[in-house]
């Protein structure tokens, strides 16, 4: 009797590390390390892409640009112009050309968040994938800050409002990619081992209440989170060196909308 507690806790600490874990598949040999190349996260991932390219390609068949309209178009593009206007809030008219990137990366990442739901295993439990999609994010980032302003222009701008604090903005390049991916990770990770350890103390009915929550609303917030903060990293980017005033109120209110939810 007396050991029965540290048995359950034992077997919780097994249960919790074998769900943790990403089974890896093929690995090389470099320099006398094996590394992994191909393992259950992105297979996951590969799937996951397949399955929305179907479904965009399914629901994109046989679209009008007159005439009668079906429900399936008319409900694409509301949706879409819902999504639009929500960033278009966001980055302006002139960040506009990354809504595609925005859009895809919610999207990808709501699918990944919920796909537990189905007995796989999230990419987005991996900190491998989530790092590539902040760093992905980071580096569109920098391209738009680019584009807009030029090479010199962009660089110039690390050293705004004062050349003083040019090492901490640069320090960002480190910083906002790690945010993105922690954050990301940490509350994917953060909302497992919750649900697993609800399981393990109440198995029946409660679990399953929870697992709604979990996988669709906090997977979904998980993903608007993430898009949301590099639409204001692009905006930042591209953002004229004067900001008006009226730009500066949008972004405070988005802003404290955001620590509402995060």
């Amino acid at each position: 009797m007396l050991l029965s507690p540290i048995t359950m806790k034992l077997g919780l600490k097994e249960e919790l590390l074998e769900q943790l874990e990403i089974e890896g598949y093929q690995y090389i040999t470099i320099g006398g390390r094996e590394i992994c190349w191909l393992d259950e996260g992105t297979v996951v991932t590969w799937i996951i892409m397949a399955v929305l390219v179907l479904v965009a390609f399914l629901m994109t068949r046989g679209l009008k640009a007159e005439g009668k309209l079906s429900k399936r178009q008319l409900l694409l593009e509301m949706g879409y112009t819902k999504l639009e206007n929500f960033f278009k809030d966001i980055v302006g008219e002139e960040g506009m050309p990354y809504c595609w990137w925005l859009m895809s990366v919610a999207i990808f990442i709501g699918a990944s968040n919920m796909v537990g739901m189905f007995g796989f295993k999230p990419p987005t439990k991996s900190v491998q994938v989530t790092a590539a999609l902040a760093l992905c994010s980071i580096v569109l980032v920098e391209f738009a800050g680019i584009r807009a302003k030029g090479l010199r222009g962009h660089i110039k701008a690390f050293a705004k409002p004062v050349s003083i604090v040019a090492p901490i903005n640069v320090l960002e390049l480190v910083i906002k990619p790690l945010s993105l991916c922690m954050r990301l990770f940490g509350n994917i990770i953060g909302a497992f081992i919750i649900m697993e350890l609800i399981k393990f103390a109440v198995p029946v009915l409660f679990p399953m209440v929870l697992s709604l929550y979990f996988d669709l609303f906090d997977g979904f917030l998980q993903a608007y989170i993430f898009v949301f903060l590099t639409a204001i990293y692009i905006q930042e980017a591209i953002e004229p060196d004067e900001e008006g005033g009226a730009v500066k109120r949008r972004r405070k209110r988005l802003v404290k909308s955001i620590k509402k939810w995060a």
